[in-house]
């Protein structure tokens, strides 16, 4: 049986504050955990799973630190509604020090305050290659147990950076900057972009002004229903499926 002192302690890794100060965040359930392992197995501090799932996976096992649990102790350690299999402890990944936006295709995003809207981003970045996420630094934490989850573990291979958006971007001095508004370009008229940052703003408010002022293109989804807006990922999806 898991022991309280084991339990209230993968719990409170729910919480920004201890997951900054341990260094270490949750992933639940096969397919995110299955991501790990074939993507960053030496990033797994340690897996809790139930007997059927390990007898499953026995052969990608070797070298990670393993605890059998059952039912009852997954669901007491889940972040979760229903408890799926197994959880995983991670250690945060290495962020380097400086962003290069040579040669590469950036999202930048302004303020995404909503978990899944954050994890579903880093989810389509990975679909198009995008390999790195500038965000602002109240966009939502990309290690929340949330936006974890909806990335279904490309997490792994995209880089996230925070970061003062508008200062970072006013120093880009060379980078065009795309943004997503309601009027600029069709983006299915664009050509291909190999090199630039694409913007993607608030949930409600859209970007805001300080870094409006920076953007060199303004790109538009073009509407042909009645839906004021767009979803901030889905419309991300969008114009990485068309620009990139």
């Amino acid at each position: 049986m898991l022991g309280k002192s084991q339990a209230k302690y993968i719990q409170s890794l729910g919480q920004k504050k201890l997951r900054d100060q341990e260094g270490m965040f949750i992933a639940e359930a096969p397919k995110i955990v299955g991501e790990l392992l074939a993507s960053a197995k030496s990033h797994i501090h340690k897996l809790y799973a139930l007997h059927d799932w390990i007898e499953e996976h026995h052969n990608k096992l070797e070298g990670i630190d393993l605890v059998e649990v059952n039912e009852t102790d997954l669901q007491r350690i889940s972040q979760l509604t229903t408890s799926n299999r197994v959880l995983a402890i991670v250690k945060k990944f290495k962020i380097p020090e400086t962003i290069a936006i040579k040669d590469t295709v950036s999202l930048v995003l302004d303020t995404i305050q909503d978990p899944g809207n954050l994890g579903t981003i880093i989810r389509i970045a990975d679909w198009f290659g995008i390999e790195q996420i500038v965000c602002s630094n109240d966009c939502a934490d990309m290690y929340n147990p949330k936006v974890v989850q909806s990335t279904m573990g490309s997490i792994a291979r995209v880089k996230m950076f925070y970061t003062d958006l508008a200062e970072w971007i006013a120093q880009q001095h060379d980078a065009v900057v795309y943004a997503a508004v309601l009027e600029g370009k069709d983006v299915m008229a664009m050509e291909k972009v190999n090199e630039g940052l694409i913007v993607i703003g608030n949930e409600s408010k859209g970007i805001s002004p300080a870094i409006m002022k920076l953007v060199n293109v303004k790109i538009n989804i073009p509407r042909k229903g009645k839906a004021e807006s767009l979803n901030a990922a889905v419309a991300a999806g969008i114009i990485l499926s068309h620009v990139v």
